[in-house]
């Protein structure tokens, strides 16, 4: 319980959460700063138009400015948050274990995924992730195309057999041919036609857990921090 509790207190709060994101996105974007007072700018003179046109009086010359610089807020955390995700994409982009931080933190509650691959080759790291959703059950092959081949079809088979007549849709990680970069894996799930109702889905994720065989005692990549990713070495 102690130990519990110390936990939560060491989570940090909203400011220092907003403050690292902050950092974080203007390491890539210096100009960040800039942008974010524009925005607020814009929405504090937006605030002033409307006291001019719709309430030209004292009040109006305090509310409609608050009001104002309560929208240049929101859309200064919105450009921000679309940044940062740019900058998290691009620091993730071909590190081991990307594929499942984006299945387990980017899909919704639509989609049931986990940051741990379902298959994975210990010497090369090649890996596969498995997500359960209204599309049906979509694999992510992370590494070497060639060295996946056999780590797909084992995982298809499995999910073929454990959920008869759900689609099950590949995915291949990367910049070649036939592949989907990390920015766009999200996008390119959430775009699948719905092919099972909720119920089905419960039952297809208690199917595919009930295979077993843990992978906890081999050297996965367990996902990735992207505040703390860094380039990653070539091969």
């Amino acid at each position: 319980m102690a130990a519990r509790g110390t936990e939560a207190e060491k989570r940090p709060g909203f400011f220092s959460q907003l403050r690292q994101l902050y950092t974080f996105t203007r390491e890539v974007f210096g100009w960040l700063p800039w942008a974010l007072l524009g925005v607020l700018v814009i929405g504090i003179g937006l605030g002033v138009l409307l006291a001019f046109l719709l309430q030209p009086n004292v009040w109006g010359f305090i509310l409609w400015p608050l009001f104002g610089l309560m929208l240049g807020f929101l859309g200064a955390m919105i450009l921000m948050t679309r940044l940062s995700t740019v900058v998290m994409y691009r620091r993730i982009d071909g590190m081991p274990g990307a594929a499942g931080h984006v299945l387990s933190s980017m899909l919704g509650r639509s989609w049931r995924a986990d940051d741990m691959p379902v298959g994975i080759n210990p010497k090369t790291q090649e890996a596969v992730y498995r997500a359960v959703g209204r599309g049906g059950i979509v694999l992510v092959g992370e590494g070497s195309r060639g060295r996946l081949v056999k780590l797909m079809r084992d995982e298809k088979m499995k999910a073929t057999r454990a959920a008869h007549g759900v689609p099950v849709h590949e995915f291949y990680v990367g910049h070649g041919d036939d592949e989907v970069p990390i920015k766009d894996l999200a996008k390119q799930i959430k775009a699948l036609p719905k092919a099972i109702n909720r119920a089905t889905m419960g039952a297809v994720v208690q199917r595919l857990e009930s295979l077993g065989g843990s992978l906890s005692s081999l050297p996965i990549p367990k996902g990735v921090d992207p505040l703390k990713a860094r380039a990653p070495r070539p091969r």
